[in-house]
């Protein structure tokens, strides 16, 4: 078993490709085969994994959660009582909400079994900045 903690920043809402990281994360582990979970610390925030071959897939899922799920400050969105942390705190917990805390990928003669056209990305969903810890667990 091998565990590590990594700091991911974000400078606002998007997808952040942090592959490579967890792939060196496993490489450095020594277990050719296992089972590797990925979980992020915060409430605000999730995680995917998502075609990183094309930018737009990035820019079409963010812009679709923005209108599925509009900040506070939107008349349809006057229902909210939670708003004191700002227009896109509420509506940052409702995406996390719909969207993956945590995620398992197999691990196979010491690599991830990701698809070709895979990454996994920290989902950001609030608007200033923030300094998110994505946990790595591999089993094996």
């Amino acid at each position: 078993m091998s565990q590590t903690v990594l700091a991911i920043e974000t400078k606002g809402p998007g997808l952040y490709e942090f592959t490579a990281r967890v792939e060196d994360f496993v490489a450095g582990a020594g277990i050719a085969a296992g089972l590797l979970t990925v979980f992020v610390r915060h409430t605000s925030c999730s995680l995917l994994i998502q075609e990183n071959a094309d930018p737009d897939v990035r820019v079409d899922l963010d812009a679709f959660f923005r209108r599925l799920v509009p900040a506070a400050d939107d008349p349809a969105m006057d229902y909210l009582v939670h708003r004191a942390e700002g227009p896109d705190d509420m509506p940052a917990h409702l995406k996390a909400a719909l969207t993956p805390v945590s995620l398992s990928v197999p691990v196979m003669d010491g690599r991830l079994m990701l698809g070709s056209w895979q990454g996994i990305y920290l989902f950001e969903h609030r608007a200033r900045p923030h300094r998110r810890e994505v946990v790595l667990h591999l089993a094996g």
